[in-house]
């Protein structure tokens, strides 16, 4: 709650005149059936029609303040809530983008999408409800015994021993749902994840026909959401009948004392009318602070998923300072000895817990170096850590062990920003976002025109985007669904190329490229950014044989080293899959 409270207090200029509208409006209420009982216990009994007309009038007043203030404060509680979980959100989405690589594998993108929606969505309806029901709701309670008790003491002593077991009970069971809709939101995180896979994968799964194979996983997921939920809300409408119990047992002790007291002379007949509104007004005090209890147990929550995400530690600063000697000025990227193992994710949605293992060494004693005018293949079979080379040399990720040095300094020393300008990178499962051609390759870098044309042609996407009909041409607006892959990953490369990187990185491509327009994309690339360093992870013998070092990697380790030639003589992997792929190439 901490976090709610925070922002609360940021805004507590608003948050307060919200506060003090409602309390006008909800005292204002408070005083109607005051204003009743003395119209009809002391007005209308005198016969004078121009005093019952004056309090009728001021009865009728105070029903406009009430109504007119607590409209006017329900809007500006909607408006303060709606700017609190905008900067919620918004704080949110910057954190999220500046998570590291580990951090985000911890979190998990459904649990992160889910906390920015339905975690934010609880937060704002917490926000609204503390300016609105949290003041409206005690202020009934609290004033209504107090107004009664001036009424009549004997009478408002039904409301005051009623009281205390209601709140007792609230308190009790809000305690219970806090944990319950914790959980809630867990399940949520599932939920969210499979959608996410099966929208994403639509034609995958079309393709199989694996419709009700998905549908059954969808629903099994969708049932223990619902289940908890349901449990959740049960246990949170434990007080609501309790609560009606009581108040019926208080309202017909208040019908049958009342009327004992009128016959005796003890009571005048108004004083049981407004006793009644009291007992309403009460009643409803009562479940809104049951609505505030359930809504603060969903909010407290939520809250708590979304401040564990803004209170992650922040990316270690670069160590400026610690960059050490260069040993050699013309290296470019260096691996020295370096091993690495993923983190297992601690919020799994499995369900066994591997909290605090960690996986095999996806990279294990690494070493390589690359000088300027060399370029690197990498190549080796899925999942043999090729990707994390590149994870690691731009700093995604920490290294357990060794040293990696990009143009000399280590990659800790390099504000991060200022070392990923450095690279031009196309990534195996890179985005295609809903944009036009020309932002996807721009991607608001404010690059030169001639620079992207160059790009566009070298990627070899030139053909197919002046292909595109009544010239809309770099304008048109995409989606990645509706590109083939192999335009995709000309555009990719394109992005990659506009800003003339100093090291560019290709991971696996040109995987959907034709063996033609893959050599001319290397050529191309080759000839016209010579100055650019080039790192290509393929499948493909064909697309690395020809870089200035190859590195072949299984299961994490370095199993060959060198040029082509050397690797068809030392490597045997190597040269096995050279000899199968090309043998392809030749039938």
């Amino acid at each position: 709650m901490s976090l709610i409270f925070g922002y609360l207090k940021k805004y507590k200029g608003a948050v307060a005149a919200a506060v003090l509208i409602k309390l006008i409006g909800t005292l204002s209420e408070l005083l109607l059936p005051y204003i009743l009982e003395h119209i009809i216990d002391n007005v209308v009994p005198l016969g004078n029609l121009p005093q019952v007309l004056l309090w009728g009038c001021a009865m009728f007043l105070t029903a406009f303040i009430c109504r007119h203030y607590n409209v006017k404060a329900n809007r500006k509680a909607i408006d303060n809530a709606h700017q609190i979980s905008y900067e919620v959100r918004q704080s949110l989405f910057e954190k999220t983008i500046s998570l590291s690589g580990a951090q985000f594998d911890n979190f998990t993108l459904p649990s992160l999408i889910s906390r920015m929606t339905s975690d934010s969505y609880n937060v704002q309806s917490a926000v609204q409800q503390f300016q609105t029901l949290c003041v409206r709701a005690p202020i009934m309670l609290v004033g209504g015994v107090l107004v009664a008790s001036f009424m009549d003491f004997s009478m408002a002593m039904i409301m005051i021993v009623i009281l205390p077991v209601l709140l007792a009970v609230v308190l009790f069971v809000s305690s219970r749902g806090i944990p319950m809709y914790r959980r809630v939101q867990q399940k949520l995180d599932v939920v969210v994840r499979l959608m996410r896979e099966n929208i994403t994968g639509i034609r995958v799964v079309k393709a199989l026909s694996k419709e009700s194979y998905e549908m059954g996983r969808f629903a099994s997921a969708n049932h223990e959401m619902a289940s908890s939920d349901i449990a959740a809300a049960t246990v949170m409408a434990i007080p609501f009948p309790l609560m009606q119990m009581a108040l019926n047992i208080g309202l017909t002790a208040v019908v049958f004392i009342g009327a004992m007291r009128v016959n005796a002379g003890l009571m005048k007949p108004g004083v049981i009318l407004a006793f009644l509104t009291f007992f309403n007004m009460i009643t409803m005090g009562v479940m809104g602070l049951n609505r505030i209890f359930m809504t603060l147990s969903k909010a407290s929550a939520s809250a708590d998923r979304i401040k564990a995400v803004l209170d992650a530690p922040d990316e270690e600063p670069a160590r400026i300072g610690e960059e050490g000697t260069v040993s050699d000025p013309d290296e470019v990227v260096r691996f020295d000895h370096v091993s690495f193992a993923y983190d297992v994710n601690k919020e799994s949605h499995d369900k066994k817990d591997f909290a605090g293992e960690k996986r095999e060494n996806a990279l294990d004693d690494i070493s390589f170096t690359i000088r300027k005018g060399e370029s690197l293949g990498i190549i080796g079979p899925t999942g043999c850590g090729k990707t994390t080379v590149i994870n690691l040399m731009m700093h995604f990720y920490d290294v357990n062990s060794g040293e990696i040095r990009v143009d000399g300094r280590r990659v800790e020393t390099y504000d991060r920003k200022e070392l990923r300008r450095r690279f031009g990178t196309v990534f195996q499962n890179d985005m295609i976002f809903q944009d036009t051609l020309h932002e996807n390759i721009n991607f608001g870098r404010d690059i030169d025109e001639n620079k992207i044309n160059a790009a566009v042609e070298n990627a070899q996407a030139l053909e197919f985007i002046e292909s595109i009909p009544e010239g809309l041409a770099y304008e048109a607006a995409i989606k990645g669904a509706n590109l083939s892959g192999g335009q995709k990953q000309r555009i990719l490369v394109a992005r990659a190329l506009a800003a003339s990187p100093e090291i560019l990185i290709l991971d696996d491509s040109s995987s959907a490229l034709d063996y033609k327009t893959d050599s001319s994309m290397r050529r191309a690339i080759t000839e016209n950014y010579p100055d650019s360093t080039l790192i290509m992870i393929a499948q493909r013998v064909s697309s690395v044989m020809n870089m200035s070092k190859i590195l072949v990697l299984d299961n994490g380790k370095c199993i060959g080293y060198g040029d082509h030639e050397t690797l068809l003589k030392e490597c045997e992997a190597y040269r096995e899959t050279y000899e199968i792929q090309m043998g392809d190439m030749n039938e």
